[in-house]
């Protein structure tokens, strides 16, 4: 797996072994991950997000399946990485975590067929849709809720296609140690070839773009001081303080 670090204000990409991270670009250098700020695995021109995604998210609010992908866009600014501390507006009564499959995209793309999906994917990491849930009902629309600063926690790293099964994998939400949702990313609606197919076809995708893939039942709340870990099963856990 790899990820984005910073060591003595100096910025760069790392492979994860054993505890350690060794740089995958320019002159050779090797920390111990414990040394290191873990960053935001990629620098997104934007994050695309899939709403009402899992059978059983769909089962639970009563609600049909979609036709078609339903889709919100989060703007960089939001992106936190592992340990970044999740900002609660002064505008908002109630925000809720969603823990969700990320795929990071890893070769410029438009219109990619779904035969050529797995092709333009970096890899997988962990991403919460942290949401302003009052906002959101007050609004009808969902810009403003799911656009705050540091709503859009990700990470800790990313597992490249070869290393990762996104047919069967458990996903797994925590609130200060308490599971709050747990499911497998085999209740996914539509499969990352789909999105891929889909996403591409309206936008161009560029490298680091990330498109979160709908969260399971169990949306819940979160207050400041909490701590909120989203889980996948082969790639780790994402955890961040609520602030």
């Amino acid at each position: 797996m790899f990820g984005r670090f910073r060591y003595n204000n100096n910025t760069f990409y790392g492979e994860v072994h054993d505890g350690k991270v060794a740089s995958v670009e320019g002159s050779f250098m090797e920390c111990e991950l414990s040394d290191l700020e873990i960053l935001p695995p990629s620098t997104p021109s934007k994050v695309v997000c899939v709403g009402l995604n899992y059978h059983d998210h769909a089962k639970e609010l009563g609600l049909s399946v979609p036709d078609e992908p339903i889709l919100f866009i989060k703007p960089p600014s939001s992106v936190i990485g592992q340990h970044g501390k999740i900002m609660c507006p002064k505008t908002s009564k109630r925000v809720d975590y969603e823990a969700e499959l990320a795929i990071v995209i890893g070769k410029r793309c438009k219109n990619i067929t779904y035969g050529r999906a797995y092709d333009v994917i970096a890899g997988f990491t962990c991403f919460n849709d942290v949401t302003a849930r009052d906002l959101q009902q007050k609004d009808g629309q969902w810009t403003r809720s799911k656009s705050f600063d540091t709503f859009a926690p990700v990470g800790p790293f990313v597992v490249p296609v070869e290393d990762f099964n996104p047919e069967d994998a458990s996903i797994v939400t925590r609130v200060n140690g308490e599971v709050m949702q747990d499911s497998n990313i085999s209740n996914l609606i539509f499969d990352i070839p789909y999105l891929l197919e889909f996403i591409s076809g309206i936008m161009t995708l560029e490298v680091g773009d990330i498109i979160a893939t709908g969260t399971p039942p169990g949306v819940g709340e979160l207050h400041p001081g909490d701590v909120v870990e989203v889980e996948i099963e082969g790639i780790g856990t994402l955890v961040n303080e609520v602030a």
